[in-house]
């Protein structure tokens, strides 16, 4: 264990988050998430049991947001439903970054297939416990200033 680090981020998740570098996304996806055949040789670390939000507060607590893209957060469009629709998970999701201070504008919504492409070219897949339905997010990795 370490001090001031969230216990669900486990040793690998750390170190492959640490050795992304900025402009490379992350896709958190759900449990049912087709993830082993769109990793390719690409990692995949499970965290069953754990649910889409808690997963993505704990990533965004070591893991800076890509400031140079206009959205560096996306999430999976429940296909059939209107352009601003969001599943409960993705609405959680949204609320914890707007207490960090990603506006919606910041975040995009993808066609489903369009999601699959774009996960498929991530750095790392993270497979949640998450059992909605459509609760996928990428996230891009920015950078750390000093100062």
């Amino acid at each position: 264990m370490l001090k001031g680090i969230d216990p669900i981020l486990t040793p690998d998740l750390l170190m492959r988050l640490c050795a992304m570098g900025h402009g490379e996304w992350v896709a958190l996806v759900d449990a049912n998430f087709t993830a082993q055949s769109l990793a390719g040789n690409k990692p995949v670390i499970r965290l069953p049991g754990l649910g889409l939000e808690r997963v993505c507060k704990a990533v965004l607590s070591v893991f800076p947001l890509d400031q140079a893209v206009p959205q560096p957060v996306a999430y999976m469009h429940h296909g059939g439903k209107p352009a601003n629709y969001r599943t409960g998970a993705q609405k959680a999701v949204a609320a914890l970054l707007a207490k960090q201070g990603t506006g919606n504008q910041q975040i995009e919504a993808v066609e489903r297939f369009a999601f699959y492409e774009r996960t498929r070219a991530a750095s790392l897949i993270v497979q949640t416990g998450e059992l909605t339905a459509f609760g996928n997010v990428l996230l891009a990795k920015g950078v750390l200033l000093q100062g």
